[in-house]
């Protein structure tokens, strides 16, 4: 038999809408209603994004009872209050990153999730690249310490003092941009890697332009972070949204005592082996992959496969747990708070030029 026909229902039509849309459609979602910022615009977002309704409200939405899983999709400040109406109402929730914009709101909605038994799920997505999920097995199965970690994730968006988005307002999009907005995905990727926590971290933080279009800026543009591993390695990381000519460069690279891993998000395809006697590249190919990176290999070996692959395979397990299933390595709202955990960390750490603690227990 066939699993159930989901309901979904999307709450922003911006950026990440035609992602999440596209991912509940090519898994046999129903896309059930969409709400954007005005009705209006409501109307329009479900004619462009093949939603069946422009609903009015969240609460229009959650009023519905064909809706299963609502995705979270505006701005950073809107998403702890809109995940919170959602689990209230019992419904699933997929949430965009940063979960929220304090520690505390964030641990409080993964408590909360748990406590009402509906499933939380944030799109870290990159630990969906097959050969991301190959390095973390190769590494978890190596029988060989990590000793450092070489990473960074460079964009180059915000280059101009002229280039301007929410993100750049804190009312909007938070006390942190570069961290929070992707240097969240960075982090969330050493660690699944590693299968380690960050211990703690010293960080650095840089602000390039005071304003932008005509508005005082008050987040960073730039975060450089010295970590540490609870293994004990130490580790380097670097994260901008004014990196010239860089376009979604997140990078990480593992050192373990024989062998080192390097996995490109700009390359998925491939991950570099580094071997003293001669490193190699290791091409994708489902036969010769672990069983948690096969599983994600969708088309055979030689095709091409990106980031909306990612994306679909994360919507496809966050919906399998839905319906009962327990699926590897899926990121919950308890990844969302440790990112909001470590960003918060990062901020503190830089004011103070000190290293910060961030050994939280897993949940």
């Amino acid at each position: 038999m066939s699993a159930p026909e989901l309901g979904a229902a999307f709450i922003g039509a911006g950026m990440m809408g035609r992602a999440h849309t596209s991912a509940a459609r090519q898994i046999g979602a129903d896309l059930v209603a969409v709400v954007a910022s005005t009705p209006e615009r409501s109307v329009r977002a479900a004619r462009d994004l093949g939603v069946r309704e422009g609903a009015a409200s969240l609460d229009d939405v959650l009023g519905r009872r064909d809706v299963d899983v609502v995705h979270v999709l505006s701005p950073n400040a809107l998403h702890g209050a809109q995940a919170r109406e959602v689990i209230a109402a019992g419904r699933h929730v997929i949430c965009e990153k940063p979960l929220a914009t304090t520690a505390g709101e964030a641990r409080s909605l993964a408590d909360a999730a748990r406590a009402a038994g509906v499933v939380g799920a944030v799109p870290f997505v990159y630990r969906y690249h097959p050969m991301m999920r190959e390095a973390r097995a190769r590494i978890a199965a190596g029988g060989s310490a990590v000793v450092s970690v070489d990473a960074h994730y460079l964009q180059d968006w915000l280059l101009s003092p002229d280039d301007d988005n929410w993100r750049a307002s804190s009312e909007a999009g938070g006390a942190s941009r570069a961290f929070a907005d992707i240097g969240s995905h960075l982090f969330d990727a050493i660690e699944f890697m590693t299968g380690q926590r960050v211990a703690r971290i010293q960080a650095l933080t840089s602000r390039v332009y005071d304003e932008r279009g005509g508005r005082p800026v008050a987040n960073e543009d730039i975060a450089a972070v010295l970590f540490q591993l609870d293994g004990g390695a130490p580790g380097t990381a670097l994260v901008s949204q004014v990196a010239a000519g860089r376009k979604n460069g997140l990078v990480v690279e593992v050192h373990a005592r024989e062998e080192a891993y390097r996995f490109e998000q700009e390359d998925p395809g491939r991950l570099w082996l580094g071997r003293r006697e001669g490193s190699v590249l290791l091409e994708r190919d489902p036969a010769i992959l672990s069983p948690d990176a096969a599983r994600l290999s969708l088309v055979p070996s030689g095709h091409p496969m990106g980031y909306q692959e990612a994306f679909t395979a994360f919507v496809r397990d966050a919906y399998d747990a839905v319906r009962g299933g327990a699926p590897e390595g899926l990121p919950t709202f308890e990844d969302g708070a440790r990112a909001a955990q470590l960003t918060e960390a990062v901020l503190a750490s830089a004011a103070s030029g000190r290293w910060v603690d961030t050994t939280a227990a897993r949940a």
